[in-house]
């Protein structure tokens, strides 16, 4: 299978640099490229790479436990037939929720051998930590969260010459149509792929949607396979009906009756709870959005949620290439929902657990909702993701004037643009002005947002960097 460039390798080299290096626990979903991004980074830097796959090793579990790091330095040493911490090499513990005492180990690693670079990999640390008595070592480890690969990352592998438009993109360009047109089309074809390495190698390897739409199924399988490891037997025909529907109900607020009307509130929330946990799913909550940060004002019982790649939502959706190629822009970005897990997918902090905020006011006579919050800096960010113009943003309207926003943002499949709005919003009865500074982005840019967001705070501080807003 082909083996494809991850932003990812970027910070693991800048982690082995650090001068006072912690031991990297590398999270997320199984299949989306964690074990591969090690053995690419340890082959591109001429790394030896000392790799023990700790579920077919179990009884390391015994070992691990004594935290006698001469003890399990010499059994892992022998294991891998050399020494582990010989210069240039990497010990690289993967599956590292098969033996949970080893989570714990990763502290003395980190005090009592801290010139040997350790990374571990798992994707369901939170059941193996469950029966235990002793929490992840905070303090003594670094996260690092990998999700599916990103549309930078598919048009590097499909398109390459296409990612330098994303990259150099600055407010007050224009982006060239020829060069737009064709991030459209990719994009739309990423909706199809998806991230899933394996479903974008079957893309590039074979240039085949059918193949495509068979590692989806694959994939499938193996997870519904997998939730055996973490559900009682009773709960397994719960957990797979919460997997099918959870891709139907993305951008809405979870509403459980509405993804199993035969079961218990509580029995699907708890299926719920096993697939965020999993990294299945993930949760976007609502945020009162009174400042930054803005997870500290969040409704925990007010939540959306989003599935774990785009590619295999529309899968499961039923959603075949000749149906997506059917759907018109403005259908495929207001009705279909997947514009909305695409640009979801790709605000994630990797940096951070996989959870996102959104502002929702129900009222009788002016709800309002907008999909995501972000933050740039202290400033509070709405994020839309649209493909109407200015009049179809009554949300944003009522989040600038309730929450004194000052920039708001739209995705849609327009060239960019950025200009001055100012817009009547009714309250109280009374037709009430709202002005804000209208970030609009097609939607592929959505990966630059942070930095384009800095590009703008940056500009208005100092009047620089050549920003053009039209008024």
């Amino acid at each position: 299978m082909a083996v494809f460039e991850r932003a990812a390798e970027k910070y693991l080299n800048t982690w082995y640099k650090k001068k006072r290096r912690k031991p990297l626990v590398i999270r997320g979903a199984r299949q989306v490229g964690k074990s591969t991004l090690v053995r690419r980074f340890a082959q591109s830097n001429g790394f030896v790479l000392n790799e023990i796959n700790l579920e077919q090793h179990l009884y390391l579990d015994k070992i691990f436990k004594s935290l006698d790091m001469d003890v399990i330095i010499r059994e892992l040493d022998a294991l891998v037939g050399r020494n582990i911490q010989a210069s240039g090499s990497v010990l690289f513990l993967d599956e590292i929720q098969a033996t949970p005492h080893a989570i714990q180990a990763l502290r003395y690693f980190y005090e009592n051998k801290p010139e040997l670079p350790v990374i571990s990999a798992g994707s369901l640390l939170e059941f193996a930590l469950a029966d235990l008595h002793f929490s992840m070592p905070v303090g003594r480890i670094e996260y690092y969260h990998l999700g599916p690969m990103t549309f930078k990352e598919f048009l590097a592998a499909v398109e390459p010459n296409l990612t330098t438009y994303l990259s150099a993109f600055h407010i007050g360009q224009t982006m060239p149509v020829t060069a737009h047109q064709k991030l459209i089309k990719r994009q739309r074809e990423y909706l199809f792929v998806g991230g899933m390495p394996e479903a974008l190698a079957a893309f590039v390897e074979h240039n085949s949607l059918t193949e495509v739409t068979e590692v989806h199924r694959s994939i499938g399988v193996t997870y519904q396979d997998d939730f055996s490891k973490y559900a009682k037997q009773k709960d397994l025909a719960l957990m797979q009906k919460v997997f099918r529907q959870i891709p139907r109900v993305i951008g809405q607020k979870v509403k459980y009756s509405n993804i199993s009307k035969e079961d218990k509130s509580r029995e699907v929330k708890a299926a719920i709870d096993m697939l965020v946990k999993a990294r299945v799913c993930h949760q976007v909550f609502h945020s009162h959005c009174s400042g930054v940060p803005l997870m500290a004002d969040i409704n925990e019982n007010v939540y959306k949620l989003l599935f774990m790649d785009v590619g295999m939502a529309a899968w499961l959706t039923g959603l075949d290439w000749i149906a997506l190629q059917a759907l018109d822009g403005q259908a495929l970005v207001n009705e279909g929902k997947l514009a909305e897990q695409f640009v979801g997918q790709h605000l994630m902090n990797p940096f951070e657990p996989p959870r996102l905020t959104y502002w929702l006011r129900e009222a009788k006579s002016a709800n309002a909702e907008v999909d995501f919050i972000t933050a740039s800096g202290n400033q509070v960010v709405p994020v839309e993701v649209k493909a109407g113009k200015s009049g179809a943003l009554k949300s944003l309207q009522q989040f600038a004037l309730n929450k004194h926003a000052s920039l708001c943002v739209r995705f849609d499949l327009n060239p960019p643009e950025i200009g001055q709005i100012t817009h009547s919003v009714r309250m109280d009865g009374d037709s009430v002005p709202a002005t804000y500074t209208l970030l609009s982005l097609p939607i592929y840019l959505v990966e630059e947002l942070p930095r384009i967001l800095d590009e703008i705070r940056g500009g208005i501080r100092d009047g620089s960097r050549g920003i053009r807003v039209k008024s």
